[in-house]
């Protein structure tokens, strides 16, 4: 018998592993992917470490969680500044002082303000129903116009107006000249890359990938050996999408290696008009500052073009669709979680919802927490 059988090795699955091993609990982890890290996983593709499923850059302000993760690997200082490219034009993000002297030419605070506040007004929005006017409420149409909407209806697949304006709260809009996306007070990369914190989280732990839990057959077997199943997949998919399948955004990839030192001078750009049909472009070199581990300077480089798309049975879900319709079914899937007295459920898709890495770790050590007291 184990006393937890976690089910999926991201970040929730290896922390919470890693506490109950910790604890004197026997765990065992099941993972349906040839390789452990879900999302974050990254690899060597000659010198160059790639983020195999898009760009993930670790931020907190939350002391604790940085400490808990330095202790399985050192970070580096990257700091996340991405560029938009709007039909060739590039502006700085987030949107900053940088921004707004590019597209009105402003070079004040008090101008820039003085520009957003009129466009409020001619929009005539007082109270926000939708992304687009809540988007054109914070930086005004033109912004919204060239760097938001395009961009914004790749990524989900839906029109602005059809958008809760909720997916744009967490937009940074500031009146300095501060490329600082995150601004948050803790910042950076695993130097080993993030494969490496998952290996350490989950040492000494047995794990078994290419192992699908929710195959009748390898369900009951592990049913049967397990006290309680930590359950980090598709909360949908654990109940046979009984009521209904919930709604996800996932992405493809084109990555390829480049015989140059240099194509886009940044790790990231996004490209904000309708077309191309990619979100935008990782040059995976510069999340370590174009050097390898040993500090040398890498000769070629790597980039992989980020096209979203709607879930499809078969590829990897990334973020939940949190609107009305979603979350309605969602809370009705919880309440069959809720009567699975075996079975904890965490993480993104476990919960369905959206979750930072630092949130997802200070909620898998909260749950450990609890389990463990």
């Amino acid at each position: 018998m184990y006393d937890f059988i976690v089910v999926g090795s991201g970040l929730f699955g290896a922390v919470f592993a890693h506490e109950a091993a910790a604890a004197g609990k026997k765990v065992l982890v099941l993972e349906k992917r040839p390789h452990i890290g879900g999302n974050i996983y990254t690899e060597k593709q000659g010198s160059v470490m790639v983020h195999k499923y898009g760009a993930h850059i670790f931020h907190t302000n939350d002391k604790k969680v940085w400490d808990y993760v330095q202790k399985f690997a050192e970070f580096n200082r990257y700091t996340n500044s991405p560029v938009a490219n709007y039909k060739g034009k590039m502006y700085s993000l987030p949107f900053n002082m940088y921004t707004f002297h590019a597209m009105w030419g402003v070079s004040t605070p008090q101008e820039a303000a003085a520009k957003i506040d009129q466009q409020r007004k001619e929009a005539g929005i007082t109270e926000p129903k939708n992304l687009e006017e809540q988007a054109i409420s914070l930086v005004g149409r033109d912004i919204y116009e060239a760097l938001i909407r395009g961009y914004t209806q790749k990524q989900w697949g839906r029109k602005c107006t059809e958008l809760p304006a909720s997916i744009i709260m967490r937009l940074p809009v500031r009146l300095t000249y501060d490329n600082n996306y995150f601004n948050a007070l803790y910042q950076g990369i695993p130097v080993r890359g993030y494969t490496y914190l998952i290996e350490r989280l989950l040492e000494g732990i047995e794990v078994r990938c290419n192992v699908d839990y929710l195959d009748p057959v390898v369900k009951g077997e592990m049913d049967a050996q397990a006290k309680r199943i930590v359950y980090t997949g598709p909360l949908d998919a654990y109940f046979g999408q009984s009521l209904g399948a919930l709604e996800y955004r996932t992405l493809r990839f084109e990555t390829e290696r480049l015989d140059i030192a240099n194509y886009q001078g940044n790790a990231v750009v996004n490209y904000t008009d309708s077309e191309p049909a990619y979100t935008r472009i990782i040059e995976h070199k510069w999340f370590t500052f174009g050097k390898d581990e040993e500090g040398n300077e890498i000769e070629d480089t790597v980039i992989s073009r980020e096209y979203p798309a709607e879930w499809q049975k078969g590829d990897e879900p990334y973020y939940p669709v949190n609107d009305e319709r979603n979350n309605t079914l969602c809370s009705r899937y919880k309440e069959l979680a809720d009567k699975e007295d075996k079975v904890i459920f965490g993480g993104r898709l476990g919960e369905y919802k959206y979750y930072d890495m630092d949130k997802v770790i200070a909620r898998a050590l909260e749950v450990a927490e609890e389990l463990l007291r």
